[in-house]
This record gives structure tokens, sequence and C-alpha cells, in this order.
């Protein structure tokens, strides 16, 4: 072998052994936090994570990971789910469906082609069928992941993250209810519906009572604003997800009053007409980008990059 062969050669595993030696990481959450977080994110309890979630007033903003960290991992894996946790991650967000022999399994979409290495509608296969089939990454490339069970997931998030289960069926929350129970995660998951109170009364019936709830407003739509004092004549919910397309909405200057009588308010940072045109993409050339959230008083962000966002409010000291 030639010297320069050699040299390279030792200079690699010289390399190689360091970096292991310091227990670093080139692959995952490691690197993404190490890439973006200025300082360690500290990772609460779940109850220290509720009594954020329901002080309304509390200064925190809490982060949500849409379908978990799926830049790092497959979308709605629970690789994804993991990394969020490890990152200090405050509530993750996935996605549910129901195989054609009754499993819930996590999915964001009808069929599984753009997400697996598999073609299809999900409920048209059972669940030991879908084992068969890889999850994508982001780039859509196969990876060693498979299509994780609700109940798989609730076990990895069980104490250690809150959850927002968008549940495609939410009309049928009994459905759910039982293995929330039974996995002891009830207190930990937040519903959310696009519905009005007395359609959330009628559908959720009791377990309003033991469950989060989280109306959908959709800012530009009419009757917005009575919709929200009308889910706060009495107890508030937990909070409210707002989607804001225009500055010009008439609830966003009430966004403030509204968290003062018991709500948080969650705003999405994922596509442009979610946030006025503040969105993650635009954040990753200017994470000044951000301070439009919390200049409108908005404490919850789901967001597709959840590292960056967990940096920039560290800084102003706005996150754990």
């Amino acid at each position: 072998m030639r010297p320069v062969a050699l040299l390279l050669c030792f200079v690699l595993s010289f390399f190689v052994f360091f970096s292991c030696k310091k227990g670093q990481n080139f692959i995952g959450i490691t690197q993404a936090k190490k890439e973006f977080l200025g300082k360690e994110s500290q990772v609460l309890s779940i109850d220290s994570l509720i009594n954020v979630l329901k002080d309304s007033q509390n200064e925190q903003v809490m982060v949500v990971a849409h379908r978990g960290d799926w830049r790092n991992a497959p979308e709605n894996s629970l690789q994804a789910i993991k990394n969020c946790i490890e990152m200090g991650v405050d509530m993750v967000e996935i996605d549910v469906r129901m195989t054609k022999d009754s499993v819930f399994v996590l999915m964001h979409d009808q069929t599984i082609d753009r997400t697996t290495t598999g073609s299809g509608s999900l409920s048209d296969f059972t669940y030991d069928s879908l084992q068969t089939f890889f999850l994508k990454n982001g780039l859509l490339q196969s990876t060693p992941h498979k299509i994780p069970t609700l109940e798989e997931a609730l076990r990895v998030s069980k104490d250690k993250i809150l959850i927002n289960l968008d549940t495609k069926d939410y009309q049928n929350l009994g459905k759910y209810y039982n293995l929330l129970k039974q996995t002891e995660t009830l207190h930990q998951v937040v519903i959310k519906a696009p519905i009005s109170k007395s359609e959330a009364q009628t559908i959720f019936g009791h377990y309003l009572d033991e469950i989060y709830f989280m109306p959908l407003v959709r800012t530009a739509e009419p009757g917005a604003m009575s919709r929200v004092k009308d889910y706060q004549e009495e107890d508030s919910p937990v909070a409210f997800e707002f989607t804001v397309p225009s500055d010009t909405t008439s609830l966003l200057r009430y966004f403030s009053s509204i968290r003062k009588k018991g709500s948080r308010v969650w705003v999405n940072a994922l596509r442009p007409e979610h946030c006025v045109g503040h969105d993650d993409e635009q954040a990753a050339l200017d994470v000044s980008v951000y301070d439009w959230f919390i200049e409108n008083s908005v404490n919850m962000i789901q967001t597709d990059r959840p590292a960056l966002l967990i940096s920039y409010l560290q800084k102003r000291g706005l996150h754990h």
C-alpha cells in the first residue's frame, strides 16, 4: 500500500475512534441537536409538561413536532417520536388510521404509496401484510423502519412527551379511548377537531371530562370569533388551533385575551397559508421569521423544524 493511502487510513481510523470515544452519533437526533441547538434542551417530566399545557398564561412556548422528527427518521415512525423525546420537544403530532383487521397504525395518507415501499389503500391491508413493507424517509428512500401500531407509539411516549392524536376519525373516539386507557396515556393526549362546542359535546360526550380537546378554528371563515366565544363561555378548552392566512383577520388581535381566559393559542408554522407566510422554510433562511408568533401571543407552534424552533425559543428564554 502506498504511503499516502496508509496515511489516509490512519487519519480516518483515528477520527472514527476519537469520535466514538466522545460518544458522538453521526446520524439521527444527536447530529441535529449539535447542529441547531445552542444549548442542551432540558427534557421535562410529563407532569411538568401537563402543567405548562394547562397554564395558558405561561410564557413558555410549547413546540409540537409535526409527524415527529421526520427530517431525521421516517414520518410517523417510532424513531421519529424517540428523537423528539431526546430533543426536548413538548408534544408530538401523529396520524392514525385503521387496517383491514382493525389494528390502529400510524399513517397520514389513505394510501401507503408515498411513505412506504408498498402500494395501495391502507384499509385494504391487514397489519401483518403491512409489516412486509418498509417506511421511506423524507427523500423517499427505503429505510429499515416498519409501520408502527398506535399502541407501540403510545408506549414509547408514555410519561415522556405529550401527544396530539390526529385520528382522521374523531367521530369515533370510543375506538381509541380503550387503548389510551389501557396504555395509561389518557392524561397526555390532545384530540382536535374543526367542530362547534355543541357538536363536540354530542360527539365526545363524557370523554371531554377525561381527555384534552382542542377546537380547530379557521380564522378566515365566517363565525370564527363566535365559535371561540362559545367555547370559552364556561370551561375554556386547553387550547385552540388557529389557521391564520392573513394579518388582517380580526381574531389575530384577540389571541392575548383568549389566553387570559384560559386557552393556549396554537398556530402551525408548516406552510405559508397557516401563518401569514411566517413558515418553517422561511425561518430556515432567517430565524427571526418566528418573531411573528411571539408578537401575536402564540404559545404553541407546530413545526416541521423542531430543532431550529427550540434553538430560537431558547435564545429568547421561551423554552426549557
